[in-house]
């Protein structure tokens, strides 16, 4: 295959031999626009929809510009959670085979002692959750003198009170001369200014989802009273090939939804915050393999989860804007074809109306009948 994008006629051969490898034409926008800027050391904010590649927009300009003869650190990576940090660790597992790079992850929750032990393997590029590697840096086991990236990877989370600090001591730990690269699906004014106070003199990229991606996922509601929605999603886990990430506002909905559909013999799998990393991994896998038709989920479960081909996402509880966004993108990745469908009652229709008319999003009253979905 004749290589068209720039980028890659000028990387290390394992970089491309790994593109060839993985039968991807060509980039996205936002992996074409960040590995020019990324490239040239600038700092970057950048904005694009989930499922567009963000992951790999900055990992491939990372992972080339790493210096392996350095025995240390170069490039830390932070992440919100430990799901999404782990997803990103494989990614960079993926990427750097061929290469003498080392990589490390460093999640809250697991093994201290091992993780220090891992660091006297001298990583090139770690990512971590920000209260570990800040725990870490403070007990003076991880050096970052020689840090030259740091990448926040769903940037509008990392700057929320929960982690601002820690993400923002973490920063100052490092050489002034360090880039930033901050990317997220969605970009708040106030986030912007936070990252803006932070970064200097950033490239800001703000990538929209295109009409034809838009054009595979179709966005679809359910009318019906509060009480049927549980009603309402034991008929819709019966349909045929069935596999949906249902999202409610809380755990208490969360518990409350989950013994009503236990109770009529609905199989589902839980996801929730307080879950152990690995009874979450279980049902993850679990899911994935097509043991049981629903996986309710929280917002703060389901950030930066990552599952192959799913076909549906359930709003049960209405988001807001952002949520909206960020639930939706868990179908439809990477241009592959998937249905958002919400379940409002009379009330909501009318706010998930006006916030399909904000988003751009074409919205499709449905009815379920004879145990088919289909649209008005």
């Amino acid at each position: 295959m004749t290589q068209t994008w720039p980028f890659l006629q000028h990387t290390q051969p394992f970089i491309a031999e790994n593109w060839e490898a993985s039968g991807f034409q060509e980039p996205t926008v936002i992996q074409e626009k960040a590995a020019q800027v990324i490239m040239e050391g600038k700092d970057v904010i950048a904005e694009s929809p989930t499922g567009t590649g963000k992951t790999l927009a900055y990992t491939l300009p990372v992972l080339e510009r790493i210096n392996p003869e350095q025995k240390h650190p170069q490039v830390i990576i932070l992440a919100p959670s430990r799901e999404l940090v782990m997803q990103i660790f494989q990614v960079i597992q993926d990427w750097k085979k061929g290469s003498d790079l080392r990589a490390l992850s460093l999640i809250g929750g697991a093994n201290v002692k091992k993780q220090v032990e891992k660091l006297k393997n001298k990583p090139h590029i770690i990512a971590g959750t920000p209260g570990r590697v800040l725990e870490l840096i403070q007990a003076k086991k991880l050096k970052m003198h020689e840090v030259k990236t740091i990448v926040l990877d769903e940037a509008d989370q990392l700057v929320t009170k929960e982690h601002r600090e820690t993400m923002k001591k973490i920063i100052k730990t490092t050489l002034r001369d360090r880039q930033l690269l901050s990317f997220s699906a969605t970009l708040q004014p106030e986030t912007e200014e936070v990252l803006n106070e932070i970064a200097h003199e950033p490239a800001v990229l703000k990538v929209k989802r295109n009409t034809e991606e838009k054009a595979r996922v179709t966005h679809q509601y359910l009318v019906c009273d509060q009480r049927d929605k549980v009603k309402l999603l034991q008929k819709l886990s019966r349909l045929n090939g069935m596999q949906a990430l249902v999202f409610v506002r809380d755990i208490g909905n969360l518990s409350v939804y989950a013994e009503k559909l236990a109770y009529h013999h609905v199989d589902l799998g839980i996801l929730h915050g307080e879950a152990k990393k690995m009874e979450r991994a279980n049902i993850l896998s679990a899911f994935e393999r097509g043991e049981f038709p629903l996986l309710l989920a929280t917002d703060i479960a389901a950030r930066g989860l990552d599952i192959d081909d799913l076909p549906y996402v359930i709003h049960a509880d209405i988001p807001n804007e952002d949520g909206y966004i960020h639930r939706s993108g868990r179908t439809g990745r990477a241009g592959k074809e998937g249905t958002v469908l919400s379940l409002v009652t009379p009330m909501e229709e009318s706010k998930l109306k006006k916030m399909a008319k904000s988003l751009g999003i074409e919205l499709k009253e449905a009815v379920y009948s004879g145990g088919r979905l289909s649209e008005k």
